[in-house]
């Protein structure tokens, strides 16, 4: 198989490897929901503060990385306000099982904060995907293998919470799987773009990375912080943030060296 259609699947594959655990996951309490997003905030702040940023400015200044983040943070912000919503409930007792009421109120088939969460989780895999084509398709061999192999790894993880985030917002969890798996494919698309066109993508990467880091930094203040801390478990939200935030420090610091 071509070096390259190798790579850019085996990032996809880690997704749906990260994706496929969350199948098993049965009913979730409120103490359990906030604990599994405020981790899934502190993964997305780390990864955005720790890896799309840095890789950003590495690639460009501070003026690119400033544009790129306020308009990712524009274009979430507007389509907040176009989803028709209602505010979560807190109530300790609301049902999120799926078909309940809690979990009735859709657009498109999701609520608010989950089509808000995969989009920002799309747009922080489009720029990581054609990171890899572009890598791929530089005069440097050996940067592809080791582009594709870092963001394989980080995709582990956040296909599995992607997954499990969704299931918490009381999607079905087969439904949940699907939708994390499909991040995936789009990177994988974005790899294939990358490599295909590279000599007009890559200046618009480090534009692409600041964006993802400003769509996934909005998602978490507007909408994972605010719901993990409304059911009386702010303190294990909290500590599950920074465990979250660590964890995913740790592993990029690993696969960085």
């Amino acid at each position: 198989m071509n070096p390259i259609l190798l790579g850019s699947l085996a990032t996809a594959v880690c997704t749906i490897v990260g994706a496929l655990p969350a199948l098993f996951f049965t009913n979730i309490t409120h103490r359990g929901k906030d604990v599994l997003l405020a981790f899934t905030a502190g993964i997305m702040v780390a990864a955005s503060t720790y890896g799309l940023i840095p890789s950003a400015l590495k690639l460009s200044n501070m003026l690119t990385l400033t544009v790129g983040i306020l308009l990712g943070t524009i274009v979430l912000m507007l389509l907040e306000l176009l989803i028709p919503h209602t505010d979560p409930s807190h109530d300790s007792n609301v049902d999120l099982s799926p078909g309940s009421m809690a979990a009735s109120r859709k657009w498109f088939g999701m609520d608010r904060s989950s089509m808000l969460f995969l989009t920002a989780m799309a747009l922080h895999n489009l720029p990581e995907g054609l990171s890899v084509g572009v890598s791929y398709g530089s005069s440097e061999a050996q940067l592809g293998p080791i582009v594709a192999v870092s963001i394989g790894m980080q995709n582990i993880p956040e296909g599995f919470l992607t997954a499990l985030f969704l299931i918490t917002q009381g999607m079905r969890r087969g439904h949940a799987v699907l939708m994390s798996i499909g991040t995936g494919g789009l990177e994988l698309l974005a790899a294939l773009a990358g490599v295909s066109f590279v000599s007009v993508i890559e200046p618009i990467v480090p534009y692409g990375l600041a964006f993802a880091a400003g769509a996934m930094l909005f998602v978490v203040y507007k909408e994972l912080i605010p719901e993990s801390h409304g059911d009386g478990n702010e303190r294990a939200a909290t500590f599950s943030f920074i465990v979250g935030l660590i964890v995913m420090i740790a592993m990029t610091h690993t696969l960085g060296q």
